[in-house]
């Protein structure tokens, strides 16, 4: 994103006619929320002094605690040209949340994963790169704009065109939004499951990245109501449809913007370091699947058959593996998470994979580093797969629940206030949904 001051929003406000402002910021569960201001209050917004109520905000404070400052990162700025206004247009911020007393909120996703990239920075490392692979399913809408869930859009599958790809020109409205707010678009097509679709944008380094793929599930969600349709990032929305998966692609720079996981003496091209991460993060997967995985319906997805990965292991090539490493070298290496899903937190996610990898690349010996796996994991028995050491990654989100209980370093990435604000929402919806009786009970017990 281009770099700002105050002065220049404020001109760029008035040379485009903008006359309300949305100073945006995110909730504990990745849930977008917003304070809307008219253009007389810019000036107020920039000197960091617009309030809101944080009690009201979920896993924020306590109603005593209730006053919260939103402070906009300048480099946010961006005029929503989606947003159609007869009077004028709205821009936007991305805001860190402050508490009176002038200091960080310590339950802000945001400086939550401020905090993970100081401590990389700290062990040498000057920056993460991530590269989010967002996928999501149309539905069409009936006479009450409610989305049909049932009713598919088209019989399309991966890669095909219209007219059996029946959103092609909703896709491309996306993307033209997209790069008016400075996305660069590196390829959009159809999905493997009818109506499903997958947008990819360049990588980032992880603040950016994180702030702009809540923008573009903004977007998506926009635009495809202007076009009759409900878009859904729900990692499962149908039975027996390939599920939507969000796919993480990591790597680590230097200060001279040389990839870390690179090594071009090693055989595979990957650096001991690389290796180290890959380690750690597989160390640590089912206790992240908790975050990277948040819902009851996530854990849908995580099934066999479907092309997402059960398994906490790795491979060079082989998508059954829970980290892939693609086939591109030198400036391209990297690995590639394929279990996360976009109803993650992007904030919280991307702190936690990478105190996952870095609690690998400092703790880690040569001796104990976890090898990549080449067989394809769907065809083996869970004795096969037993018998070579490789765990399952939780099959639902109590399994989860138990995993992140255990893991200090989790809890010590989130803080005690968002760790135990997580865990009481999360034990919540799990008691929730267990006491559900399903069309699947009373069909076959009733």
């Amino acid at each position: 994103m281009a770099k700002y001051t105050k002065q220049q929003i404020i001109k760029m406000a008035k040379d485009n006619d903008v006359r309300y402002i949305r100073l945006q910021f995110s909730d504990m569960l990745g849930t977008i929320k917003a304070v809307e201001i008219p253009i007389s209050k810019l000036k107020d917004a920039l000197d960091d002094k617009i309030m809101f109520d944080g009690s009201s905000i979920e896993g924020f404070v306590r109603i005593k605690e209730a006053d919260m400052y939103l402070r906009p990162d300048l480099n946010t700025w961006l005029i929503l040209g989606f947003e159609d206004l007869n009077y004028g247009k709205v821009a936007s911020l991305t805001c860190d949340v402050y508490t009176t007393k002038g200091r960080p909120f310590n339950g802000d996703p945001r400086y939550i994963l401020k905090r993970a990239l100081r401590k990389m920075r700290e062990l040498g490392i000057d920056s993460l790169k991530i590269g989010f692979e967002p996928e999501f399913y149309l539905f069409k809408l009936d006479e009450n704009g409610l989305p049909i869930v049932n009713t598919r859009i088209d019989s399309a599958s991966y890669f095909d065109l219209a007219p059996i790809d029946g959103a092609e020109y909703v896709r491309r409205d996306i993307c033209l939004e997209l790069e008016k707010l400075g996305f660069s678009i590196q390829t959009s097509h159809h999905e493997v499951g009818p109506g499903q679709n997958e947008i990819n944008f360049k990588y980032d380094d992880a603040l950016t990245i994180c702030d702009k793929v809540q923008i573009f599930k903004q977007v998506v969600k926009v635009v495809a109501r202007k076009h009759g349709f409900h878009a859904s990032f729900m990692p499962k929305p149908v039975k027996g449809l390939a599920g939507s998966g969000m796919h993480t692609n990591c790597s680590l720079q230097d200060k001279d913007g040389n990839n870390l996981f690179y090594d071009e003496k090693d055989k595979s091209g990957l650096s001991l370091l690389c290796r180290k991460w890959i380690s750690g993060i597989i160390k640590h997967t089912r206790s992240l699947t908790f975050i990277t995985n948040p819902t009851v319906n996530s854990y849908k997805r995580l099934v066999s058959g479907y092309e997402a990965p059960i398994y906490a292991c790795w491979s060079e090539s082989n998508r059954s593996s829970l980290i892939r490493i693609p086939a591109s070298r030198g400036q391209g290496t990297r690995t590639e998470i394929r279990n996360v899903d976009p109803t993650s937190n992007p904030y919280l996610a991307v702190a936690c994979i990478l105190m996952s990898g870095l609690d690998g690349i400092e703790n880690i010996d040569e001796k104990h580093l976890i090898p990549p796996v080449s067989d394809n994991l769907f065809e083996l028995s869970d004795d096969e797969i037993s018998q070579r050491g490789i765990e399952r990654i939780p099959s639902n989100l109590y399994n989860a629940i138990k995993a992140f209980k255990k893991d200090k370093l989790l809890k010590e990435t989130l803080g005690e206030h968002t760790w135990s604000k997580l865990l009481t929402a999360k034990e919540y919806v799990w008691d929730q949904y267990s006491l559900e009786i399903s069309d699947f009970e009373l069909k076959h017990y009733l």
